[in-house]
């Protein structure tokens, strides 16, 4: 059980980085569960797009707030958020999830007590359906090219997740815009990757269904996949890492 924390600054060893967008229904409790996870922690609120007064919520609950008129998304919310992040340990939430602090703290412990430089969400997806998700096959497409299909399907797409402050100097606060490719960046430079805790955001998740109308975030996930994929084809020799003979068995299939 960690002491009661103090506020956020120079010292804090934890930054909990939090994007924002009109969840001031919900974000006084996220940052109220979050601030019970280390003595010394900050809470970083990026708040982008946002009209309904949460950046007046999570400063009224201590919260540091980073505030843009514009929708930056969320990755890259983390993005701007880790930048700004004191902590030799980052944890990364989203607003509209209530996470208790109990289910929280396994990330930042793996990574403070463990010695783990990239904490993930235990989490798949589904795969037990006759038709998988699109995401959640990405996610295991990736893993399985990057050599770690032991991470199955889990991600720095997922929220709950927590990285080194050594992950995030050689990852770049940049490539947090692009989770899969941070994703890919982190294994492919040899961090030390594990899937911690699990957290089933699938039910945490609610639908936006504005939003999929208009922005289907599932064709911008899969984007974002195959940026990864293309970044990694660059590290690797003309055939993506792959021999000749294999090559041609996989596009047989």
């Amino acid at each position: 059980m960690h002491p009661a924390p103090t506020a956020g600054g120079p010292e804090a060893v934890v930054s909990i980085v939090i994007p924002v967008m009109n969840e001031r229904r919900s974000i006084a409790r996220v940052i109220q569960e979050a601030r019970r996870i280390h003595r010394n922690v900050e809470v970083i609120v990026v708040v982008n797009g946002s009209t309904d007064g949460s950046a007046a919520v999570a400063k009224r609950n201590g919260a540091q707030v980073i505030e843009f008129a514009e929708p930056l998304g969320h990755d890259v919310g983390r993005s701007v958020g880790a930048a700004a992040a004191k902590g030799q340990v980052m944890l990364f939430i989203d607003g509209d999830m209530v996470i208790s602090g109990t289910s929280l703290r396994p990330y930042v412990d793996a990574v403070l007590d463990r010695g783990i430089d990239v904490a993930l969400n235990d989490y798949s997806g589904p795969t037990n359906k006759q038709v998988v998700h699109s995401v959640v096959l990405a996610k295991h497409a990736l893993n399985s090219l990057l050599g770690r299909p032991d991470l199955k399907g889990t991600s720095m797409t997922a929220v709950p997740h927590a990285i080194s402050r050594h992950a995030l100097e050689a990852i770049g606060t940049d490539a947090l815009s692009v989770p899969p490719l941070a994703h890919a960046k982190a294994v492919q430079l040899g961090l030390n990757v594990k899937a911690v805790h699990p957290v089933n955001v699938g039910k945490l998740n609610l639908p936006r269904l504005e939003r999929e109308r208009t922005n289907p975030l599932e064709k911008l996930i899969i984007g974002d996949h195959l940026e990864a994929i293309d970044w990694l084809s660059q590290q690797r020799d003309s055939l993506g890492g792959f021999t000749a003979w294999q090559r041609n068995q996989e596009m047989a299939r």
